[in-house]
């Protein structure tokens, strides 16, 4: 048996012991946690590193999940694995500044996290204090066990109360990228019921908000037109939750398809001697058409 947070014991199978050659790196734990602490040594350790705090660390967080990300959807798997350690250095480095000050330590982190996983999934991990082998509930799909997360979330946030007056919009993170922001905003807000009745709704939205758009501009006033634009994104983010779909990700995907039509573009450019820059608008537009035209083949 292997004892978990929360006195839940976890019965292993052979297919749950990790491979022969890939041991519990608890070694490699301890030295990275131990690297972490010699750099942030105020006597020995990096000026650099001694020098961070938790508001300048955050934004080299960001940048590591991005990077994350982008060899993730390249399946870069050397990258991945690079990037991964990078991101897990940003982990160590938070925690090391947090034990510094006496606030919480690396390994308050992961027992945390050991238990809000165990409690999300009462249907995996029965016997918990959220569920139980025999009262758990069932959860037969992804869809389900969305909404059961969600659900659980909830009731997370309703326990951490933070001010007199709770908010559904409340631990949002102020640092998510704005479409992907909106889309969340937007989701939790229609937990408590407001929401538009379906896509069609969303898409009257959208079209009245292009009207009022084309209104500020035609009055040339540059702010209402910055506001109007910024109202159709917000709207458009609600079209993508009421699709199914998740706006920052289909926007990635088209930012590819761009890039990637572009560099095609140029590349037929230069196969006929020519600098793209240097055509004209119309010569552009028919290397554009041709590669939409050769991707359909």
């Amino acid at each position: 048996m292997v004892k978990h947070p929360r006195n839940v014991e976890l019965k292993m199978t052979h297919t749950d012991l990790p491979h022969e050659n890939d041991p519990t790196p608890l070694a490699e734990f301890a030295r990275m946690r131990d690297i972490m602490a010699r750099l942030r040594d105020r006597v020995s350790g990096c000026p650099w590193d001694i020098e961070q705090s938790f508001a300048t660390i955050a934004p080299y967080t960001i940048e590591e999940a991005y990077e994350v990300a982008d060899a993730a959807f390249r399946g870069d798997y050397a990258g991945l694995r690079e990037e991964l350690g990078d991101l897990c250095f940003q982990v160590f480095f938070h925690a090391q500044m947090a034990a510094e000050i006496g606030a919480f330590t690396l390994g308050d982190v992961l027992d945390g996290l050991a238990e809000k996983m165990i409690a999300r999934h009462p249907h995996v991990f029965g016997g918990s204090e959220t569920g139980s082998e025999s009262g758990a509930a069932v959860i037969d799909s992804a869809a389900a066990q969305v909404t059961a997360w969600e659900v659980y979330k909830a009731a997370e946030r309703a326990r951490k109360v933070r001010s007199s007056s709770p908010s559904a919009l409340d631990d949002v993170p102020l640092t998510l990228p704005a479409l992907a922001r909106g889309q969340k905003l937007s989701k939790r807000a229609a937990s408590t019921g407001f929401d538009w009745p379906d896509a069609d709704r969303v898409l009257d939205k959208l079209r009245e908000e292009l009207a009022e758009l084309d209104e500020a501009r035609a009055g040339g006033d540059v702010a209402a037109v910055e506001e109007e634009l910024g109202d159709i994104l917000f709207v458009l983010a609600n079209l993508a939750r009421k699709l199914g779909v998740e706006a920052e990700a289909v926007l990635a995907s088209a930012n590819r398809k761009f890039e990637r039509r572009f560099r095609a573009m140029e590349a037929l450019a230069t196969a006929h001697g020519k600098a793209f820059a240097a055509l004209t608008l119309e010569e552009q537009e028919a290397l554009w058409g041709k590669v939409k035209q050769g991707e359909k083949r």
